[in-house]
């Protein structure tokens, strides 16, 4: 059997994708192939479950289009899915000076991308949330909160439902195009598609070298380091906080968020990975070590932001001076209110220039379209990425 369609992939992107093709060609035959033994293991199952509104991007965008349409989109996906999901709001306090003069931009950014954005003062942050101090703030109202791993188990539900083949526990260990077709292997089992598409996050690079094409950027990881707030202390918030984040930077800032199931997480920070996929604290995978190592591009990054990263780097190894972060917006926070909790890993698409990717990243064949990097915020944006996706492989 030739398939019509192979996704790599079953984190959110790929099943969006997957989702998309099938409903644009109900006929057509679909394999999708997922490494591990669950879907949405990696990045889709390890963030901070919010559906972002787009404050941060910047106006007429492709970022600030895509997630403005994915949010509306992951919110009518997940009332037609039974998906439970809360429009708890956003906001963005503004500690310092600096971050205060951030604000204004932030602010016109907000309202150009069309969003409804209130500017707080001292008083009216207070009063709107006791807990937290600040030199004022934005309230953003469209953010909401989900547990996107059901919006993944959902999306499986509609491939499988519309005659899409789901394997899962299946590494793609060879990829070969030729001029009809794409060969997919797993060790000796094989498959052949017309089209594939690879959405693989974490492994992007080592697919698209796999499938024979030059990739002159790496996925170098970032560990974003959560800690959870004992039940005691799960009213410390009724909205989520953020701080104003620093432009020059690719992260946004520990935060505290609100989660679906009635908990606080804080976090995350951003430090460098030692494993592409080890969760736990201290994980190592030499292979992925030396792999970013020797790419040029890898030096370069630590140069440019090397005292940022020292402060991430404590703040990774000293819990204290986590909660200093915290504090700055939260001070009633307490050491003994940083409770373990898992840790996510972000996909930084890297160039050799030491450029950090923060657009869409594509490698396009005449019967392959690997993705290569989709930006923040993939999982609020999915299912339009998925939808551009379906464009480039069907066009």
């Amino acid at each position: 059997m030739i398939y019509d369609f192979c996704v790599i992939g079953g984190g959110i992107v790929g099943l969006a994708t997957a989702m998309e093709l099938l409903r644009r060609e109900p006929a057509a035959s679909l394999l999708l192939l997922e490494k591990e033994p669950a879907l949405a293991t990696h990045q889709t199952g390890h963030n901070s479950g919010v559906i972002h509104a787009g404050v941060y991007y910047a106006p007429g965008s492709l970022k600030a289009e895509l997630c403005r349409r994915g949010s509306a989109a992951t919110q009518d996906f997940c009332r037609q899915h039974g998906i439970a999901f809360d429009v708890c709001g956003k906001l963005l306090v503004a500690s310092t000076a600096i971050e205060w003069a951030r604000m204004d931009a932030l602010h016109a950014r907000a309202r150009h991308n069309g969003l409804r954005v209130e500017r707080l003062d001292a008083a009216e942050l207070q009063r709107r949330e006791p807990n937290i101090v600040g030199l004022g703030a934005l309230w953003v109202e469209a953010t909401a909160i989900v547990d996107y791993r059901k919006i993944a188990q959902a999306m499986a539900r509609v491939v499988a439902a519309a005659g899409g083949d789901i394997r899962l526990g299946t590494q793609v260990t060879s990829i070969a195009e030729t001029h009809d077709s794409v060969s997919v292997g797993a060790g000796d089992v094989r498959w052949k598609a017309r089209k594939l598409v690879a959405c693989a996050g974490l492994q992007s690079d080592r697919l698209a070298r796999l499938a024979g094409l030059e990739t002159a950027f790496q996925i170098i990881p970032f560990r974003g380091e959560y800690y959870r707030l004992p039940a005691s202390r799960k009213d410390v918030v009724k909205h989520l906080i953020y701080p104003i984040p620093d432009p020059d930077l690719p992260f946004l800032g520990i935060h505290l968020t609100r989660t679906i199931d009635g908990g606080v997480t804080v976090g995350p920070n951003a430090v460098l990975g030692l494993a592409r996929e080890g969760y736990r604290k201290f994980s190592v995978e030499p292979r992925d070590v030396a792999r970013y190592l020797a790419f040029p591009g890898f030096w370069k990054v630590m140069r440019t932001h090397f005292a940022s990263g020292l402060g991430e780097l404590k703040n990774s190894l000293s819990r204290r001076g986590y909660l200093e972060q915290c504090r700055k917006y939260c001070p009633t926070l307490e050491l003994a209110d940083l409770l373990p909790h898992e840790a996510g890993i972000r996909a930084q698409a890297v160039l050799r220039d030491g450029t950090l990717v923060h657009d869409f990243l594509f490698l396009d064949t005449p019967r392959m379209v690997h993705v290569c990097n989709a930006p923040s915020p993939a999982a609020t944006s999915a299912i339009p990425i998925g939808s551009m996706i379906a464009d480039r492989i069907l066009g």
